[in-house]
């Protein structure tokens, strides 16, 4: 018995965007672990696919607990995702490496100078060498979010349940000072792609070894994967808008170039479940107070809810 326990595929859970709902998770959480049963998820590998903050009102509570895993769990390894909405609070409280050619954030302007009255883009303190996306994440939009069907929530990201669950107003610079020490380094941490070689997939032909590739929204179809990999394992902030964390159609199918050998792209960020064979988008909640927070389970392919 104990040899067939040794060839066991290692479990793999890709939880979705959870944006600031802990309820959620903590459900989700308490879900997956009874599916998958204590021994196999103690020893489990746990993707987050990004986007913990915004929307959904515990920011905070969610940070707090993603940062309590690894010593409660000491035998899973966990991967944290960079999510677009986590990259703009990074860049808000002066958390990304800076551009690698020396260049100062207020380069990332440039390009999107057009749209800054519309979206109201935070002028306060610290904003002259802030990145684009920072300052999109502060400011002030209002009206109607078309593609959400919701009142945008103090910025074009929802950003005011992020302040307020710091105790802190929407788009002061006090939220600088009112992030602890360690949810600071946990944002600083976050990758922008994780790759791994050997992970076991169910697909329409059974089991294969497939390599896997996480990336919040995907890769482009009109670049290089290799270029896209190099840019975002350094974490290149020169780049105004990064398409891999916040794209939309251009990254919704894998790139040709990785159907040579077989490899698993999953993503989160599209506010929709979609399983085809290895592309798979987990994020059923969109950042909805109504809608559930999902994780896929490899291999199986097994979705699970919060609400399960």
């Amino acid at each position: 018995m104990a040899e067939k326990k040794s060839n066991k595929p290692r479990v793999v859970c890709c939880i979705g965007d959870i944006h600031g709902y802990i309820t959620k998770l903590q459900n989700l959480w308490s879900n997956l672990e009874n599916l998958i049963g204590p021994a196999d998820f103690q020893t489990a590998r746990i993707i987050f696919l990004g986007d913990y903050c915004d929307r959904g009102p515990d920011t905070k509570k969610v940070i707090d607990f993603l940062i309590s895993l690894p010593l409660k769990y000491p035998k899973q390894s966990h991967v944290f995702l960079c999510g677009n909405h986590d990259f703009a609070f990074a860049a808000f409280l002066g958390l990304l490496p800076s551009p690698p050619d020396g260049s100062s954030f207020s380069e990332t302007w440039k390009e999107y100078e057009m749209n800054e009255t519309k979206e109201g883009w935070y002028r306060g303190e610290g904003y002259e060498n802030m990145h684009l996306q920072g300052r999109r994440w502060a400011g002030r939009m209002i009206g109607f979010n078309h593609a959400k069907n919701t009142e945008y929530n103090g910025s074009i990201y929802d950003a005011r349940p992020t302040f307020e669950s710091y105790g802190v107003q929407h788009g002061s610079a006090d939220l600088i000072k009112a992030v602890p020490e360690e949810h600071k380094k946990f944002l600083a941490d976050l990758v922008w792609v994780h790759e791994e070689d050997d992970v076991c997939i169910e697909t329409n032909d059974g089991f294969q070894n497939c390599k896997l590739v996480a990336v919040h929204a995907g890769l482009e179809k009109s670049k290089g994967v290799e270029e896209q990999l190099n840019y975002l394992k350094a974490k290149d902030t020169r780049i105004p808008k990064v398409e891999a964390l916040s794209g939309r159609k251009n990254v919704w199918d894998i790139p040709e170039e990785l159907s040579k050998s077989p490899t698993a792209v999953i993503s989160g960020h599209h506010g929709k479940l979609h399983i085809d064979e290895l592309r798979l988008i987990i994020d059923q909640g969109g950042g909805l107070e109504y809608n559930p927070v999902a994780a896929v389970v490899l291999p199986s392919k097994k979705i699970v809810r919060n609400t399960d």
